[in-house]
């Protein structure tokens, strides 16, 4: 199988995954999907030159050498990453953004440090309510704004790991080297690359980053008043078989992946006929917090003709896949069920 990226745009550079290589519990780091906001360096930065601030709201502003970083405890977390545009193609209303089709998604294996062993050392101080993720890339653009993010404390404290491996491997240049921030289970743009500078503080970080984008809002509604993007919402794609695709009558295998994000997958469900009745699939393959699962369902297709396939995910809260997106003008958190539906050809 030929392995490429769908590049949508070089500078900054952003691609997605080809489906069929979503089919694997991992995705393996030369293929796994990019989301930048900014401009990587060209070369990754020497690790005697680099180092983490962390600052603001803290009682001693410390810093740490990699080397330092390597010697704390280590821990070692499958996740499941997601853009928040994900899918943001298949909405029926067109919305802003890059085209994602559903290879803006991958799961991996990170070794890291937790950081609330980093902010412990620095102490937080009494007015610490949100941490902040700088990194050190270029900012595009004339403007010249900084991808700068930031998460409520309590999600730091938690659940986010600062990440220096990906699948057994450093972490690659295009993927945050040498150090990234995860947080566990929410999409990607909480997740800053090339980490370089926290900053713990009183209140949200103000800035383009999280006041115009990455927020939930209708037309004619400012960002401000939109819902911040965080956790992954409950969703399942098919990755087997493909929109378009003749397949001969018989047995015909479908498969995909189901995440949540902080929450579990209980089962997922799969439709042959257009959402009328419903059969149970097979999770298959490891079950960890945090990433996804996939599944399979073994569809025996006596009719032929044209036929579409839908799949619906469940979670270990009782909570239902939808079976239709919420648009929004950015196109977030697109997980309809309608929406992800492949029609097929059997002959």
């Amino acid at each position: 199988m030929e392995k490429k990226m769908r590049i949508m745009t070089k500078v900054p550079l952003n691609a997605e995954t080809d489906p069929r290589l979503l089919r694997s519990w991992i995705t393996a780091n030369s293929v796994f999907f990019n989301r930048n906001q900014g401009e990587m360096m060209a070369e990754p930065i020497p690790l005697e030159e680099w180092e983490l601030l962390v600052t603001g709201e803290v009682e001693k502003e410390s810093r740490f050498s990699m080397d330092r970083i390597l010697r704390m405890p280590k821990a070692a977390v499958a996740n499941t990453l997601e853009c928040s545009g994900n899918s943001r193609s298949l909405l029926k209303e067109k919305a802003r953004g890059n085209p994602w089709t559903i290879g803006g998604v991958g799961n991996a294996v990170y070794g890291g440090v937790w950081l609330r062993d980093l902010l412990s050392e620095a102490g937080l101080g009494k007015r610490a309510k949100h941490v902040s993720f700088e990194g050190l890339e270029n900012p595009v653009g004339r403007a010249g704004i900084k991808f700068i993010r930031s998460i409520p404390v309590e999600k730091a404290m938690d659940s986010t790991l600062l990440a220096y491996e990906m699948n057994g491997e450093p972490l690659p240049l295009e993927h945050g080297y040498p150090l990234r921030a995860l947080a566990l289970g929410w999409t990607g743009a909480n997740c800053v690359k090339w980490l370089g500078k926290i900053t713990v503080l009183d209140r949200p970080h103000e800035g383009h980053f999280m006041d115009n984008v990455y927020r939930v809002f209708q037309k004619g509604e400012d960002s401000k008043s939109g819902t911040v993007v965080t956790g992954l919402k409950l969703k399942s794609i098919i990755t087997q078989p493909l929109e378009g695709e003749t397949l001969s009558a018989g047995p015909v295998v479908i498969l995909g992946a189901a995440y949540g994000g902080e929450t579990d997958i209980d089962r997922v469900e799969v439709s042959g006929d257009n959402g009328e009745t419903w059969r149970q699939a097979e999770l298959i393959g490891p079950a960890a917090p945090y990433a996804w699962r996939q599944w399979q369902y073994v569809w025996e297709t006596g009719d032929k003709g044209s036929f579409t396939v839908m799949s619906r995910a469940f979670d270990g809260e009782g909570n239902q896949q939808p079976m239709n997106a919420e648009w929004n003008v950015l196109g977030y958190g697109n997980n309809g069920v309608t929406e992800h539906a492949v029609t097929i050809r059997i002959t």
